[in-house]
């Protein structure tokens, strides 16, 4: 039995392009929602969907941080307006041939035109270009609805008219199509959208269904143009299968059957084409693997699109050739490019740069000139895959070896983070950079580099375009030249943001930009504190001032508390004596109690003063953390004393004689020996290294 497999079988341009946006965001580790399934065939929607992608059928089922592609079939306008007024992001993969419709029949309905569109009005493609209709439309099937569309509407022949077609419609039926309309309305504008690819493989089908014995077509179920094949194949060879995956052949489909023709839908995946004609040709002679077809069909394509001219200028273009492309259309993931002789080309945002971080829109505009390698070109669409990465590659490795033999410092962006170092691109070259020679000291995360743009140094050239990079060499020798430049112009008073980059019992280490200095623990906070984590963390940005320098050890003591927050400053200029405040009890004594006007002042009520009579002891009266009014009767800034009194407050009373009250100069002695106790054990504390 001898199988022969159609040239056209599998995907189609425009199919191709949605499945690998998809493939493109989840590689970048997106969150990925298609609108409907991405293409008709289930296979491939549930091998995506085992990859995290999910269906919605509204712009409004996408959840936060979720990217919404719109599948090749395209969409109303209402949905994209509704997708924009949700602020979502959009990855539009919408069919260029499809767009093309849209952008017709948007143009034409806006001018007044009645439309008139060829096709299925239930597939969603049929309904994304009404979606795009501003005024009278109508969808029809086949030849009979439209004969009976103008004998309902005699007064079309007197308004002006346009005819489109689904991208997938039969083309047959389209001639047809053509030739009733322009008897009835010669005033009628006709735009062929039927896609090349579509009418190849339409005229492929029929010539195989002509000269095999049976047929098998494989796609979706729902798939609207393999169900075109099918009818296109089973008008000419009565055993015509359709089939979805290879679990669907059985023997009885070859029973005396000497010859086989295989096509397949546009939305077929070469994985499922390839398992069916290997299970078809076990034990079988080998398939011949492109039927070409017969000169007949292809005048017909030349009838059409004048395509001899058109293929002449296609054969000198080749993969790997270098052309130049303006570009005529962007959006954030591809551009759109005109590369002449009448062939579209489409750059992905993977294929325009290396760096991840690459904005399309923000770094291209339409008429920009950019300079592209052919990637994959196809002769029958008339479009063409191209990068601008890879042909600056090309010109990028001369400045690498260049860069090598000068010891240059060039720049890249960290794509990947790999075993062993991470994965640098620098003009689109692929520089690999060791974990050795990635960061300024081993313990440092190489994660940490990921997507950013780093200085390196060329350290090693290998064959086949193998280059080793350093960032070390290159920090050490950057943070050599600031600490020089810091020890040549610094001086007390010097103000600087910096790092913590360290801790310890007794202070914080700061990087002010090359060099380190430390932060006492006594200059962290006005008030107490007995851990410098109180006050800053590893990695905070902090503002400091140099208190004083050591040039031959080479240290910095850096200041960190600012001389507006010293609380005693706060209170000179808040508080006056005879001043009523609020104050909290934070500690008693024998002679009186200790309260917290503001945190770092704290003031003495004198057991005389807690209350208008006689008390035995401050407990008496107050409590640990009970909150009080009291008058300020007197303020020592030299000594930083305050006193406080509640009596003042209170009304007068006769009370009986009270014991002689401690001689004030005996309470300033107690006074000074509990600050100079608290003094001692706060030094004993932050004792320096």
């Amino acid at each position: 039995m001898k199988i022969t497999k159609a040239k056209t079988a599998g995907f189609c341009f425009g199919v191709d392009r949605a499945v690998n946006m998809v493939y493109e965001l989840l590689e970048k580790g997106e969150k990925v929602c298609t609108l409907g399934p991405i293409i008709h065939n289930p296979q491939l929607v549930e091998e995506l969907a085992q990859k995290g992608v999910r269906t919605v059928h509204n712009p409004e089922e996408v959840k936060p941080g979720e990217t919404l592609v719109i599948r090749s079939h395209g969409v109303a306008q209402t949905v994209i307006d509704t997708a924009e007024s949700l602020g979502l992001k959009v990855a539009d993969a919408t069919c260029p041939f499809v767009s093309k419709i849209h952008k017709i029949v948007s143009e034409k309905s806006k001018e007044g035109y009645i439309t008139i569109i060829a096709g299925d009005c239930n597939h969603q493609e049929v309904k994304g270009i009404t979606g795009h209709c501003y005024g009278e439309y109508y969808t029809v099937g086949n030849l009979s609805e439209l004969d009976k569309l103008l004998e309902n509407n005699s007064n079309f022949n007197q308004k002006p008219l346009i005819l489109v077609s689904q991208t997938t419609f039969n083309a047959e039926i389209w001639a047809k199509m053509q030739k009733n309309l322009k008897k009835v309305c010669t005033n009628a504008e006709i735009f062929d959208t039927i896609c090349n690819a579509t009418s190849s493989r339409q005229a492929e089908a029929e010539e195989l269904s002509k000269c095999n014995d049976a047929i098998i077509v494989i796609g979706g179920k729902k798939s609207s143009n393999t169900a075109k094949l099918f009818d296109v194949c089973r008008g000419n060879c009565k055993n015509t299968y359709h089939i979805e995956t290879a679990n669907d052949i059985s023997q009885e489909m070859f029973k005396g059957v000497e010859t086989v023709g295989v096509v397949a839908g546009a939305s077929t995946p070469a994985g499922i084409i390839k398992e069916v004609i290997k299970t078809m040709s076990e034990n079988l002679q080998p398939v011949e693997e492109q039927m070409e077809v017969k000169e007949s069909v292809q005048k017909s394509f030349e009838e059409m699109t004048d395509e001899e001219a058109f293929e002449a200028s296609l054969s000198s273009l080749t993969g790997d050739q270098k052309v130049e492309g303006t570009v005529i259309a962007v959006n954030p993931t591809e551009i759109t490019v005109d590369i002449g002789r009448g062939v579209t080309g489409y750059v992905s945002a993977a294929e325009y740069s290396s760096d991840p971080n690459a904005k399309l829109m923000d770094e291209v505009k339409v008429d920009d000139k950019l300079n592209l390698i052919i990637m994959k070109i196809s002769d029958q669409e008339g479009t063409a895959m191209l990068s601008k990465r890879r042909y600056d590659a090309i010109a990028g490795w001369d400045n690498i070896v260049a860069a090598k033999e000068s010891g240059e410092i060039i720049t890249g962006f960290v794509k990947d983070v790999i075993k062993g170092g991470v994965v640098v691109y620098s003009n689109n070259v692929r520089v690999f950079i060791p974990a050795s020679q990635a960061t300024a000291s081993r313990n440092e995360s190489l994660e940490d580099l990921k997507d950013k743009e780093v200085s390196f140094r060329i350290i090693e050239i290998g064959r086949g375009r193998r280059a080793i990079g350093s960032i070390r060499s290159v920090l050490r020798e950057q943070r050599k030249a600031a600490e020089d430049k810091i020890w040549a112009d610094i001086a007390v008073g010097d103000r600087f943001t910096g790092t913590v980059k360290s801790l310890t019992s007794y202070g914080a280490f700061v990087d002010i930009g090359g060099v380190d200095g430390m932060v006492h623990i006594s200059e962290l906070s006005w008030t107490r504190i007995k851990n410098p984590s109180e006050v800053v963390l590893v990695g905070d940005t902090v503002e400091v001032y140099v208190k004083d320098i050591d040039t031959e050890k080479r240290k910095i003591s850096l200041g960190y508390k600012k001389p507006e927050e010293n609380p005693w400053v706060i209170f000179e200029n808040t508080y006056n004596v005879d001043d009523t405040v609020k104050v909290t009890i934070v500690s008693m004594t024998t002679y009186g109690a200790f309260a917290r006007i503001i945190p770092g002042i704290d003031g003495l009520i004198h057991i005389s003063q807690i209350a208008n009579k006689h008390i035995a002891k401050p407990q008496d009266e107050l409590s640990i953390g009970q909150e009080v009014e009291a008058k300020i009767t007197a303020v020592d800034f030299e000594k930083k004393r305050v006193s406080l009194s509640i009596r003042a407050l209170l009304p007068e009373e006769i009370v009986e004689e009270t014991p002689e009250e401690v001689a004030p100069e005996v309470v300033e002695e107690a006074a000074t020996e509990v600050v100079a106790t608290e003094e001692v054990t706060a030094e004993a504390e932050t004792t320096e290294e």
